[in-house]
């Protein structure tokens, strides 16, 4: 029986757990430096509350930040109403997770008697560490993708009731103000947020959602900033401004969505095709067992 891997094993182990502990026996990090480059810098919106899992994240992020393909995507992150410290933890805790799935898989083995080259779960465990390490931005990519086609038909309905109140001789700041107390759902809320900080620092609101646009990227919202920064007293020349955008954008929506649709419908094809193929042999099976046979 070859007792190597499992030496080897508990070796590593034991160095973590060293290591572990050295860590948490040092003073702790400051934490300011860690929230101001990962937290938004705006007031719109408040940010996410910074629980156990949120501390021990930022000080994971105040280690891993220079290591080489380590990013955090904090736009797609506060869009999300989530925090760095938790996405950092959860990135860190899937990949330790897959570098010792397979050295656990390797155990019964070993008690077996079969006796496995090092390299061979070292290799796929690092491989499976690396692929679940990635998984948490793909998934944040995706939900954020999702959540900004969400703000984009709340805005192309937020225009709407903003040609509304400007054609009701409702002042620029008022019209947005107005219209985005509408709403009850959370890009309303993030409407209502940027207007009223507006309104607090006394700058304009089209500046307000344009800082609102770029933190969050989204790219909508900074037409109606500058269609409201464009309006004077012509209250006619801005509503139709504003209905002609309605209507772009809800024709951009369509579009993609007709596209999106096209897309799911062929990746059906290939497995309908497949599922086609395997009927026929199916069928054919037996008329050919029976000509094998004569």
């Amino acid at each position: 029986m070859n007792l190597w891997p499992v030496v080897l094993t508990g070796g590593a182990v034991g160095a973590g757990v060293a290591l572990l502990v050295g860590e948490l026996l040092r003073p702790q990090p400051a934490l300011a430096a860690a929230l101001a480059r990962s937290a938004p810098a705006t007031l719109s919106m408040p940010g996410p509350e910074l629980d156990r899992d949120e501390i021990w994240g930022l000080w994971l992020l105040a280690r891993l930040q220079r290591v080489p393909g380590v990013r955090v995507p904090v736009k797609n992150l506060a869009l999300l109403g989530q925090g760095p410290g938790q996405f950092m933890l959860k990135k860190t805790a899937l990949a330790a997770l897959g570098l010792l799935c397979p050295v656990l898989a390797t155990i019964p083995w070993i008690i077996a008697g079969v006796s496995l080259p090092f390299y061979v779960p070292a290799g796929a465990g690092i491989a499976v560490a690396l692929l679940l390490f990635i998984t948490p931005d793909l998934a944040v990519r995706d939900q954020a993708k999702r959540a900004r086609e969400e703000f984009a038909h709340a805005v192309s309905a937020y225009l709407d009731l903003v040609a509304l109140k400007r054609a009701a001789d409702a002042g620029p700041a008022e019209a947005l103000e107005k219209a985005a107390e509408v709403g009850r759902g959370w890009p309303f809320l993030y409407l209502q947020g940027a207007l009223r900080r507006a309104r607090l620092e006394k700058i304009p609101p089209y500046q307000a959602l344009t800082e609102l646009a770029a933190e969050y990227d989204l790219p909508v919202l900074e037409d109606v900033a500058d269609i409201m920064r464009g309006s004077a007293t012509d209250g006619a020349a801005v509503y139709k401004a504003l209905r002609a955008r309605t209507a772009a954008l809800n024709a951009e929506l369509l579009a993609d969505q007709a596209a999106e649709a096209n897309t799911a419908s062929e990746k059906m094809t290939a497995p309908g095709a497949l599922l086609a193929v395997l009927v026929m042999l199916l069928m054919a099976f037996p008329a050919v067992i029976r000509m094998l046979a004569i």
